[in-house]
């Protein structure tokens, strides 16, 4: 029997769940994207063009697309480095850009680009409404937009205190619909404020996520991240997301793989290091594998935004999430 299986996030590291469970043909697949980006080509699709953010939906496309669609997958990923007005923006979001124009929205230019790719699974944006991500930090600051979050330029040892919406957002009724009929619920990974937990206080989520009958899972990020979680343990990253979600996750899926020491000194450089597996048995029931992946992560020509070297394996995350769908 086919399992309807959602993932909340957007990120890559949604990616990486959504390209290996794609492999399952008697899975079900609908992934709720975030909707407040504001950084980078994401910054000019929102202020210039009055559309709600399209990179996180564009990955997700492609994350979900057909195997044999290799071209045009490249043509919808392709990054522009140079040309005034078209430097760091993606094929992709032009396209989707075109394409919101052609069908009359959002959700139609969706639609259309996953029949064009035969996604195998469904992309839904949490919310339609036009917000930004909100802050508020132990030092007393309020900082307003995900980009500004994700990569603070002041004080990047404070602490995260309540994060919010800009103004009050409902959620899609499909996402809803889909948290609701859910056998499994994934969360994460991703940036645990501005990827995850940025689709979960979105009114409605959190009382979906109480009401749904499926198993909640979560699945903690490899490393730490300065300024969202560089003090936290894999307890604390818990927490949080049961905070948010008003529901402590059934099952939390740990990293126990190696990560190479060149690139953890990499890392520590900037004061980030790997997430330290401190769950207990009287905390969610803890799944422990070697889910990071070995490839090494090249810098995309034309991106201005700040990525991460290490990363989860998608094959790897698919095996190990299969085996739970199917005990």
């Amino acid at each position: 029997m086919s399992k309807n299986i959602v993932v909340i996030g957007g990120g890559t590291g949604t990616v990486a769940v959504l390209s290996g469970l794609k492999q399952h043909d008697d899975l079900n697949i609908s992934v709720i994207v975030g909707m407040t980006d504001d950084g980078g080509s994401n910054r000019i699709v929102r202020d210039e063009f009055g559309l709600l953010p399209l990179s996180d939906l564009r990955k997700s496309i492609v994350a979900l697309s057909d195997n044999g669609n290799g071209i045009l997958r490249e043509m919808f990923t392709y990054r522009f480095d140079k040309g005034e007005g078209l430097s760091s923006h993606t094929l992709g979001n032009l396209m989707l850009m075109a394409l919101s124009d052609i069908t009359g929205s959002e959700v139609g230019a969706i639609e259309a680009a996953s029949k064009l790719f035969n996604c195998k699974g469904s992309v839904l944006p949490v919310t339609l409404d036009d917000v930004r991500l909100v802050a508020e930090y132990d030092d007393g600051r309020t900082v307003t937009g995900e980009h500004l979050i994700d990569e603070p330029v002041e004080n990047p040892d404070a602490r995260i205190t309540l994060l919010k919406l800009s103004e009050p957002a409902q959620a899609t009724d499909a996402a809803v619909k889909a948290i609701l009929e859910a056998d499994f619920v994934i969360a994460g990974p991703g940036d645990l404020y501005t990827s995850t937990l940025a689709n979960i206080i979105v009114d409605r989520i959190p009382q979906a996520l109480q009401e749904s009958k499926g198993k909640y899972i979560f699945i903690s990020n490899l490393m730490t991240k300065k300024g969202q979680t560089h003090w936290m343990k894999a307890s604390d990253l818990l927490a949080e997301i049961s905070r948010y979600s008003g529901r402590t996750p059934d099952i939390i899926l740990l990293n126990n793989g190696d990560i190479p020491e060149a690139t953890l000194a990499r890392y520590a450089k900037k004061g980030e290091y790997m997430i330290e597996d401190d769950i207990t048995d009287g905390d969610a029931t803890a799944i422990r594998s070697d889910i990071v992946s070995n490839d090494v992560i090249q810098e995309e020509a034309g991106d201005t935004l700040v990525r991460s070297l290490v990363r989860h394996d998608g094959d790897e995350l698919a095996s190990v999430l299969y085996s739970i769908f199917t005990q």
